[in-house]
């Protein structure tokens, strides 16, 4: 069962990024803060979730939190300034559209780069552990899909619209016969010689 909070003293808000690594489009990041009360029967970390439990789960939470708010930086961001730096500024910037204050932050993971004076705690599979991370997964999630979905409308040859840009075998192999296009993170070194390999070597390994 998530905890509620970590602390009582502060009003905290959880943050979580979503497609982190994926091949193509940006990631996005979100950050909640939830009424000490706030309790659903299957809020949890979104990667436990159907796509159908999270779209429910959406818009509960965007009306029963006290604020929340959700981000992205573009592939060209990514590029520029790696992903994980990307991971960190989408958090930010989230944190910096929040109505509210919070006086610290619930981290998923176990790095962050510090945010203003805010105090902030690092919690590795914390979107499992706590209600504000786990409900910050659901709406960058859903948020980062929804987007991924659009952008297959122009690039249908990916089919975004179901692996969301995500290195499944569909994805590998649309760039081994399509290559590259302009949402494809660069910096990921993604290219039809090294998918080639690793399709060899998962072939070796069966």
């Amino acid at each position: 069962m998530l905890q509620p909070y970590y602390q009582k003293r502060y009003v905290e808000a959880g943050c979580d990024e979503a497609g982190r690594g994926c091949y193509a489009g940006p990631v996005f990041a979100a950050a909640v803060i939830l009424p000490k009360d706030f309790h659903h029967p299957f809020l949890n970390d979104s990667k436990q979730l159907s796509e159908a439990q999270r779209n429910e789960l959406r818009p509960v939470i965007e009306k029963e939190a006290l604020c929340y708010s959700v981000a992205k930086v573009d592939h060209d961001e990514i590029d520029r300034i790696n992903i994980l730096r990307a991971s960190f500024k989408a958090m930010h910037l989230a944190l910096d559209n929040l109505k509210k204050r919070p006086k610290y932050l619930l981290i998923d993971g176990n790095r962050f780069t510090p945010y203003q004076d805010v105090k902030h705690k690092c919690i590795i599979k914390g979107d499992g552990l706590y209600s504000s991370i786990a409900a910050a997964s659901v709406l960058a999630k859903t948020y980062r899909d929804e987007y991924m979905k659009n952008l297959h409308h122009e690039y249908p040859l990916y089919n975004w619209n179901n692996n969301k840009g995500y290195g499944t075998e569909e994805h590998r192999l649309a760039i081994q016969e399509y290559g590259l296009c302009k949402y494809h993170r660069l910096s990921f070194n993604i290219n039809p010689s090294q998918l080639a390999i690793h399709f060899k070597e998962e072939n070796i390994m069966m």
